[in-house]
């Protein structure tokens, strides 16, 4: 909990980038200290993972996804193969030997991955952007396209890795039938000591010639998704955080909690959404399948049944 908290402070500097609000996230010290000694008893469970992805013939099949822990989907539609996030590594963290470790193994092992077309990171932050998973894909998929926010080229093209784009807001990627456009969300950036918000941060927008599929990548709440759904439309499915969000005085500008997720939902206009980022590694202090509680809670209240959180290696039916 200390090491990824620590990402939130060391050595602040001037921000190249910031949210769309204009409003930097930053703690103080002393904020930063009372999360790190506040003695919460967390409880750990462990969640089962499904074995319902191996029915599947993963590079033959088409119109799925499969949730394979924390922020990476595996998606198939149209022909195209799409990785989200993919975190492999046991840790998410700079170290080998220290920092948030997994709970769960990946669903699917990066060397079970069908051919990948397209790649795409969220933000650099170490449970997002993996640089030893991303070497591994680009030496198993040397077409590959990388798509990342714009600051974090250099990061890839140092792992000798190829093909990479980087965008800023409203930016993208377009081939035939598919436009992959990078979205504001709110967070922030850092991976050293030196580099805050020196690098972009955002989700990504997949419109197919049928529909459109919505991957968040990691947020607070914010009016990003109103405006995404002005300029893009509203996504069929997506995939939205629900996790690392207590305590929810520190987090909540950065890491949105269930019943913001399910906001998220109904501001994108979304027709079915999957919970993401909780289950995985233990980045802060709520139980670990508090998430999903809350989540099944936030949806019956308001009588809907379209948000879940699914298993890891579960299959989505993309129809």
């Amino acid at each position: 909990m200390l090491l990824h908290a620590l990402f939130f402070n060391a050595s602040q500097i001037f921000a190249e980038y910031e949210n769309t609000n204009g409003k930097p996230i930053e703690k103080s010290f002393k904020d930063l200290l009372e999360w790190s000694t506040n003695d919460v008893d967390t409880k750990i469970d462990f969640i089962e993972l499904s074995d319902d992805w191996k029915d599947l013939n993963l590079e033959a099949d088409d119109n799925y996804a499969i949730w394979i822990g924390h922020s990476t989907f595996l998606i198939k539609k149209n022909g195209y193969t799409i990785l989200t996030d993919p975190v492999f590594s046991e840790r998410a963290s700079p170290f080998k030997n220290i920092g948030p470790k997994r709970l769960i193994p990946p669903a699917i092992s990066i060397g079970s991955l069908p051919n990948i077309d397209f790649v795409t990171v969220s933000h650099n932050h170490y449970d997002h952007l993996d640089t030893a998973s991303l070497k591994e894909i680009f030496t198993n998929n040397p077409n590959a396209i990388f798509l990342v926010p714009a600051g974090d080229k250099r990061l890839l093209q140092r792992k000798g890795i190829k093909n990479i784009f980087e965008y800023e807001w409203w930016d993208g990627y377009k081939v035939n039938n598919l436009e992959i456009t990078f979205t504001p969300v709110q967070h922030w950036s850092k991976r050293g000591l030196f580099d805050r918000n020196k690098s972009l941060w955002g989700g990504w927008f997949f419109k197919f010639e049928d529909y459109s599929i919505f991957h968040a990548g990691d947020t607070g709440y914010s009016n990003d998704f109103k405006e995404t759904r002005s300029r893009l439309g509203s996504p069929k499915y997506a995939f939205i955080p629900i996790g690392a969000y207590d305590p929810e005085w520190f987090m909540a500008e950065s890491h949105v909690n269930p019943e913001d997720a399910v906001q998220i939902m109904l501001d994108l206009g979304a027709e079915n959404s999957f919970g993401m980022h909780w289950a995985t590694f233990k980045l802060t202090d709520e139980d670990t399948l508090e998430p999903k509680e809350r989540l099944d809670r936030a949806i019956s209240n308001i009588n809907m049944d379209n948000f879940i959180a699914p298993s890891p290696g579960s299959v989505i039916n993309l129809d």
